[in-house]
């Protein structure tokens, strides 16, 4: 199977020859082309391209329409009708055309006869700056050259190399060749021995050759670049390091060169014959280096050898110098303690000279003379709590492997403690993305004593942990400084200035940023409520990513819901706590829609939530003032008038309620009336009525909530307007235990007249009594009252007793004759609060007399 998969293949391969080589063979089979002088001609020169039909080839069936039609690529440049076309081009550009001769025998069908193509080119430089190298001592001769410029034709090149002793060595390379490995290998037997080689380029046009180069073996030979190399220093001291490494037995010049990793600069050393090593002698201590080396074998001839890898080392550790840079901040935890907070930089490379382990902080009083405190720490900062009273003094050094430096000292005091010492305005300008510039101006009068100044700075909003304290020291005639560490855009900053005179501190601070733009939104208002009148406002915070800067002010915008005029506003400084704000413009029992926007430099922020408050309270009583006053005066001009002052009193009588118009027993016929015989002069002790009047037993003799009506025993069969049996005056209802009651009791009419008078004395005795009245005050007999009516709390009660008949005056009218009468107390008296009259011809009993709802209250 695999030998019948094998034969088909070799079979097609060869039809698929055969077909190529037919195809070729019969691609010009109907006619050729010719071109002279050559199908290779320079630039500039012209060409004459001949086309011709071989015999009967032409239209068979139209012999006289042969046209032969010449085309420069698929551009048609000349035609002709007949059996040969010949055309002269010129103006050919570099490189390669194609020309091509068709057949049409119709004006849609076109024939390929035959074709050519013509290559322009120029003949090919001189070739220059011929050099040859051999690569260590064992390598091979190898040739570079410029060939110059291209010659658009195929062109070869040959270098030849002729040595001592006739020896020739030759090399062919292809087109656009630029170098030659002749595969020689040059031996330092004869080091002065002369070579001279030589490049020749030739193409189609012509050729030319380079100038002879000339060498000897040291000049041409480049040494393998050291390898190997190794450093140490001496006693782990940065005092003598040894560089070592490893080359070729020939060199006799070697160069080195190193820098700090750090740098971009390198120092460079010769050493001769320096045998594979060489003392470094001027490094720095704990810095990593890098390190070259390069190799010659003549100090005057030859080429230097590529530089080595680079060896990357550290020096060792050192005793650091220096002092370090301390600053502190002091904060007052209470009346008798404060927090003490020290920071200190990083000391630099050159500095700490190694690696920092550790730093000592020791805390003393001035006046004590044991160390109060020692510590020691791996961080950049250290924080304590000491008393307020005495004077501290704080040490900071630092250690590494192999010492310590030197201690700074601090004297702790307030920091902003002279105020003579304050710089005078402060401000801070933005110098780019990363950089603020702080100015200020001496502080007047105390400017000789300032002795340095001191510019720190922190995030005023941190975006995550604890912002680093940062500052910087100037001298005392700067007045100003740029700061640059731990700066950011769109974020604002706290900056200090400090002017410092021995252990007295005066500051002055303002805000900065190094670029800003307007916030991204408004603060969020998260309570309105009302404090004293007033509307107290709180929110939250921009967050630090979104204020874009430092915020200058904010403003509170508030208008009526619902309004479509201009919102009022309120602009506050801003300030970082806290945030809060009172407003007092606001009325009482209208409803307000709230919001609030930030500010920065650069504008003014979308607005933030909106909320509605609506003040409580009273609402503002100048509104009401003058109406108020107004309606007043209206009611007192109309009830001075008697007629609208009577007519509102009917109408107050007519709406009274009519539970007060409820009927009461006939006093006349109660217990009380009854226990006390009637006699012409009867005086009643004041004890006596005090007990009874307070007897448990008879209760409603002291409140009197009924009506007291005439009774119908005395009605008349004369009188039929009087209401019927259980129907009192003016349509009260009189029931039948009352009716009953008086029946079998009533009294000859002498008796009544007497038994009147008797009563008429207790109410004008209960009139005269005050709320306050005790019963001791009663100590001398009833007597009459002299005034008109006895007032009482709900009306009046007549007390003209004059007009009462005495009981020893005979009847001169009968009971037939007395009209029905009553009394209402009411707080509506239906005379217009005039006293109440009688028609009772001077006389009066208790039969007579009826009382309403508004009764007498002691």
């Amino acid at each position: 199977m695999a030998h019948t998969v094998g034969g088909c293949s070799l079979a097609l391969i060869f039809i698929i020859v055969l077909l190529l080589v037919k195809a070729n063979i019969d691609a010009c089979k109907r006619g050729d082309v010719t071109v002279e002088p050559s199908h290779v001609i320079s630039l500039g020169s012209a060409v004459n391209i001949s086309c011709s039909l071989k015999p009967e080839q032409g239209c068979s069936q139209y012999p006289s329409f042969n046209m032969l039609i010449l085309y420069k690529f698929n551009r048609r440049i000349n035609f002709l009708h007949g059996h040969f076309l010949s055309s002269q081009v010129t103006g050919l550009p570099l490189g390669t055309t194609v020309f091509l001769c068709k057949l049409a025998c119709s004006k849609n069908k076109e024939l390929r006869i035959c074709g050519a193509e013509i290559s322009v080119g120029v003949v090919p430089e001189q070739p220059q700056n011929l050099s040859c190298i051999q690569k260590g001592a064992h390598g091979t001769v190898t040739c570079i050259w410029d060939r110059g410029r291209d010659t658009h034709l195929y062109t070869a090149y040959t270098l030849q190399l002729n040595g001592p002793k006739n020896l020739t060595w030759w090399k062919q390379c292809d087109h656009y060749c630029d170098h030659l490995d002749l595969g020689v290998n040059l031996t330092p037997e004869l080091p002065e021995s002369s070579y001279t080689a030589q490049v020749t380029a030739i193409n189609s046009l012509g050729s030319a050759s380079s100038l002879p180069s000339t060498f000897t073996f040291l000049d041409i030979v480049r040494p393998l670049p050291p390898w190997d190399i190794r450093f140490k220093c001496v006693n782990a001291s940065v005092n003598k390091c040894i560089l070592q490494w490893r080359d070729e037995g020939l060199v006799l010049l070697n160069r080195l060169r190193y820098r700090p990793n750090s740098s971009k600069s390198w120092k460079m050393v010769h050493a001769t014959n320096a045998k594979g090593r060489y003392d470094v002698l001027d490094l720095k201590p704990f810095t990593e280096y890098e390190f070259q080396i390069s190799s010659k074998l003549h100090l005057h001839k030859g080429i230097w050898s590529d530089w080595s890898e680079s060896l990357r080392t550290q020096t060792p550790e050192e005793e650091p110098t220096g002092t370090l840079d301390v600053w502190y901040m002091k904060k007052h935890i209470d009346y008798s303690r404060q927090q003490i907070s020290l920071f200190w930089k990083n000391m630099s490379m050159s500095k700490a000279r190694g690696k920092i382990l550790h730093y000592r902080v020791t805390l003393q009083e001035v006046a004590g003379v044991k160390v109060t405190l020692q510590n020691i720490t791996e961080h950049t900062s250290w924080t304590w709590v000491i008393p307020r009273t005495g004077n501290w003094v704080v040490t900071v050094s630092a250690a590494n492997s192999k010492g310590s430096t030197l201690p700074t000292y601090i004297n702790i005091t307030d920091l902003c403690g002279a105020g003579l010492l304050a710089p005078r305005q402060v401000s801070a300008n933005s110098k780019g993305v990363d950089d603020i510039m702080v100015t200020w101006e001496h502080p007047g009068k105390a400017a000789p004593a300032v002795q340095e100044y001191v510019v720190e700075w922190r995030e005023l909003h941190p975006r995550g942990d604890t912002p680093p304290l940062n500052w910087l020291r100037s001298t005392p005639y700067n007045v100003s400084a740029l700061i640059s560490e731990n700066i950011k855009p769109y974020s604002c900053y706290e900056i200090n200035v400090y002017a410092l005179s021995g252990d007295q501190r005066g500051c002055s601070s303002t805000w900065g940023n190094s670029k800003h733009k307007a916030p991204r939104r408004g603060p969020y208002i998260n309570a309105i409520s009302e404090e004293k009148g007033s509307v107290l406002i709180s929110w939250n915070e921009i967050p630090a990513q979104e204020q874009m800067g430092c915020i200058l002010h904010y403003r509170i915008y508030w208008k009526e819901q619902d309004s479509n005029s201009q919102p009022q506003l309120c602009e506050i400084p801003y300030r970082v706590s806290p945030n809060s704000h009172s407003i007092d413009s606001l009325q009482p029992r209208v409803t307000y829609v709230l919001w609030m926007t930030a500010l920065t430099a650069a504008g003014e922020s979308p607005p933030g939530n909106k909320r509605e408050f609506c003040l409580p309270g009273k609402a503002n009583w100048s509104v009401f003032v003058a109406p108020s006053i107004c309606v007043a005066v209206v009611i007192v001009g109309i009830f001075s008038m008697r007629y609208f002052r009577q007519k509102v009193f009917v109408l107050l009588s007519a709406l009274r309620p009519q539970w007060c118009s409820k009927e009461i027993p006939d006093p006349a016929n109660s217990t009380w009336a009854k226990k006390y015989p009637i006699m012409e002069k009867t005086q009643l002790p004041s004890d006596r009525l005090l007990t009874d009047w307070s007897n448990p037993e008879e209760p409603e003799l002291l409140v009197i909530n009924e009506v007291l009506q005439v009774t119908p025993v005395f009605r008349h069969p004369h009188h039929p307007n009087w209401p019927d049996k259980g129907r009192g005056v003016q349509g009260h209802y009189t029931s039948e235990e009352d009716t009953a009651y008086s029946a079998p009791s009533l009294p000859p009419p002498k008796a009544l007249i007497a038994e009147t008078g008797q009563l008429v004395d207790l109410y004008k005795m209960l009139g005269s009594r005050g709320p306050d009245s005790k019963p001791e005050h009663l100590t001398s007999p009833l007597t009459v009252l002299s005034v008109d009516y006895l007032p009482t709390h709900e009306g009046y009660l007549p007390s003209n007793i004059e007009y009462l008949p005495s009981h020893e005056d005979p009847v001169t009218d009968s009971l037939e004759e007395l009209e029905p009468q009553h009394i209402c107390l009411s707080v509506f008296p239906s005379s217009s609060l005039h006293p109440l009259t009688f028609s009772c011809d001077k006389k009066l009993t208790l039969d007579r007399l009826k009382m309403g709802c508004s009764s007498l209250m002691l």
